[in-house]
């Protein structure tokens, strides 16, 4: 079964993205590759039920097992040893992707206070995007009652764009709300 926002993707989308931008050869036409959404949490990791909450917390949110990262190097400014649990990551391809999208653009962002619209500046000159999300409240799937203390995430949407332009518009297509630059 294929999500709704993979159908947008394939019937409107990818054409919209041929047009504007000339594409003869329709591999060629920029595509979401992978969303990766990740939690750093420093020494706070060595907690084991600040970790298990913040497994659970991802497991909710994307319904996909996270991963558990770990330090490669030992750094004593940091205080950290090689192979100490630093934070939790998990990437989403495929369906998973598409509905954690999804979830994103219409129920998250709405419930975020005082948004004003994504930073249209935050693509990297791949046509990758990265944004933060200050609390995890904003996802309905967290109860307010089972958290113990407030903790956001970095989300980084992957694109196979090769510049900020392809990428903006594509995530502008799928109903990104971009705020105006502030030049204009």
């Amino acid at each position: 079964m294929t999500h709704e926002y993979k159908k947008i993707y394939q019937t409107r989308i990818k054409s919209t993205l041929k047009e504007k931008f000339q594409y003869t050869n329709d591999h060629k036409i920029p595509k979401l590759v992978k969303i990766q959404l990740n939690r750093g949490l420093g020494l706070g990791a060595q907690n084991r039920m600040v970790l298990q909450k913040t497994i659970e917390e991802i497991r909710l949110i994307t319904g996909q097992q996270p991963v558990v990262t770990k330090a490669k190097n030992s750094i004593a400014g940091f205080k950290t040893r090689e192979g100490i649990d630093l934070g939790v990551t998990v990437t989403l391809r495929s369906d998973l992707m598409y509905a954690f999208l999804e979830k994103l653009i219409h129920l998250v962002f709405p419930r975020i206070r005082d948004f004003r619209g994504l930073n249209p500046d935050s693509f990297d000159e791949n046509g990758n995007y990265n944004l933060g999300i200050r609390e995890q409240l904003v996802f309905p799937d967290i109860d307010y009652n089972m958290i113990d203390q407030i903790r956001g995430y970095n989300i980084s949407i992957v694109t196979s764009a090769k510049t900020p332009e392809e990428g903006r518009l594509l995530l502008q297509e799928f109903g990104f709300p971009f705020r105006k630059p502030s030049n204009v």
